[in-house]
């Protein structure tokens, strides 16, 4: 009989056929598996992905009919973790730039009280903080971080260092929200995300990532898509503060998370 983890690993991957297997193989070697299961998104890739990854072990493959998107992959994944009742959700690329290290910093951070006796409902694995390797990234990726960081500072009062990060941990009731209609964007849930939920309450904590540069395949921001992905999320991030700063529109919501029963492992 299957032994119920509290972990759900989502990974998203879209034409990663070079890199997903040595991925997953790593999970395994550095015994996570042991205490997580592995989900990844594949978002109807056009290689090899679904095939090479349904060769590992411990590992669940959803393929998408046709490409969703990013973001969409992301939730479709929450639903499961959601249905399937597991405690905390892990997201990490499937390009190689995770560490798997990350992994049990991560699930450690999420089960950790602060100071003040309380948990965490986001982790972010930040690759700019004290403790972080030296990680190199372009002038225009610079710019959005420095940007983006100071529209959270602005909007929230709180220093957000990697406001970018895909390497993120997520309790229940944070993988519940997000897993709703209209609560997470289905393109680029980065930094609009993070002003999102500051704003409406969630706790939120980084810690240091290590992190490597990709070394196969195709960036989804590669090309000219990074400058459109700045232009949206400018705009994404105000939105979100006016939909939940002046609008309060998601006030209700929050409210009614108390009302479902969490799941236990």
């Amino acid at each position: 009989m299957k032994v119920k983890k509290e972990v759900l690993i989502i990974i998203p991957a879209y034409n990663e056929e070079k890199t997903i297997p040595q991925l997953l193989q790593q999970l395994e070697q550095a015994k996570i598996t042991d205490y997580a299961d592995v989900l990844v998104m594949n978002d109807a890739s056009a290689d090899a992905t679904s095939w090479v990854t349904k060769q590992q072990k411990c590992t669940t493959v959803v393929s998408h009919v046709f490409n969703l998107g990013y973001g969409s992959g992301l939730q479709l994944g929450y639903k499961y973790a959601i249905r399937r009742g597991y405690q905390y959700v892990i997201q990490m690329d499937a390009d190689g730039q995770h560490d798997v290290c990350n992994i049990s910093a991560l699930y450690q951070a999420l089960k950790t009280p602060d100071a003040d006796g309380e948990l965490p409902d986001i982790v972010l694995g930040a690759r700019f903080m004290k403790g972080s390797p030296e990680f190199d990234v372009s002038l225009a990726k610079k710019i959005a971080f420095v940007l983006f960081r100071n529209m959270i500072r602005i909007g929230t009062g709180v220093h957000i260092n990697d406001p970018t990060t895909g390497l993120q941990g997520l309790n229940w009731k944070t993988v519940l929200f997000y897993s709703k209609f209209e609560h997470f964007d289905d393109k680029y849930p980065d930094a609009n995300m993070i002003m999102q939920m500051l704003l409406l309450g969630f706790k939120i904590r980084e810690i240091p990532a290590v992190m490597h540069q990709r070394t196969e395949g195709v960036s989804m921001h590669s090309g000219l898509k990074p400058f459109v992905y700045m232009f949206r999320m400018t705009f994404s991030i105000i939105a979100v503060w006016i939909r939940e700063k002046i609008l309060k529109i998601d006030v209700g919501d929050i409210d009614e998370l108390r009302f479902y029963p969490r799941k236990n492992s």
